[in-house]
């Protein structure tokens, strides 16, 4: 009974620290849009609550990972068990860093439209690469949410785009600047922006890759464990 009773609160433990994390994501995914729109529209009082937003964030993070270091004192959790509370805890931390790029996507925003935007169109500059990141981890968070890991490797491939994009972006600023000087401040703002999205999206792909670490246990981190498995489907 002792055993059993153990292992119910270990559960319960557990899906109270899930809720939160996935609450915190939440809340990186809209600091993340608001983020983007302030890019686009120079509200610069929406940019000072992404900025604010991220306390916040810092909080949870804080919060959660005491949450998990006490679940693991207390329930002494063994394989499976102790493997998703690990890849849990890295999670967190995946998403206290989207919430930190989003905080720069915003202060970013705030020097751009304070000093004039200059002779380039930084809105569609970065537009695709944008929206492929918040794709990518609002489909991550759903995979967690479920622990559906065909679709988390799906997900893995497609940040793989988004670096693309992000190398294309960051070649077209190159050409602008070096043809006029006047857009290099613009340029910078823009290239910094367009950085912190791709990052973005190598979080969100952590993300994924921690949902098939808890569903079936292998670490797919610096492999082509995606491409095999899609491969694999055809």
């Amino acid at each position: 009974m002792t055993g059993e009773h153990s292992s119910k609160q270990y559960d319960t433990d557990l899906e109270t620290i899930r809720s939160k994390v996935l609450l915190m994501g939440g809340l990186v995914e809209r600091q993340f849009q608001e983020a983007i729109n302030v890019f686009r529209n120079g509200n610069l009082d929406a940019a000072e609550r992404v900025i604010k937003d991220d306390d916040q964030v810092n909080r949870l993070e804080v919060e959660l990972d005491d949450a998990c270091s006490h679940l693991i004192v207390r329930r002494q959790p063994t394989a499976n068990d102790l493997r998703t509370v690990m890849a849990t805890i890295k999670v967190i931390t995946d998403l206290e860093r989207i919430g930190d790029e989003a905080a720069k996507i915003a202060r970013t925003a705030i020097h751009l439209h304070k000093r004039g935007i200059g002779t380039i169109d930084h809105t569609e500059t970065v537009r695709v690469i944008a929206s492929g990141a918040a794709d990518l981890l609002h489909d991550a968070l759903d995979a967690l949410a479920r622990l559906d890991e065909k679709q988390a490797t799906r997900l893995i491939a497609q940040d793989a785009v988004i670096d693309r994009d992000f190398r294309s972006i960051m070649r077209n600023l190159i050409t602008f600047m070096m043809e006029d000087p006047r857009t290099i401040s613009a340029s910078m703002d823009t290239l910094w922006v367009a950085k912190a999205v791709e990052r973005i999206g190598d979080h969100a792909k952590n993300i994924a890759e921690y949902v098939i670490y808890i569903v079936e246990g292998k670490d797919v981190r610096h492999t082509d464990y995606a491409t095999s498995q899609l491969d694999d489907e055809v």
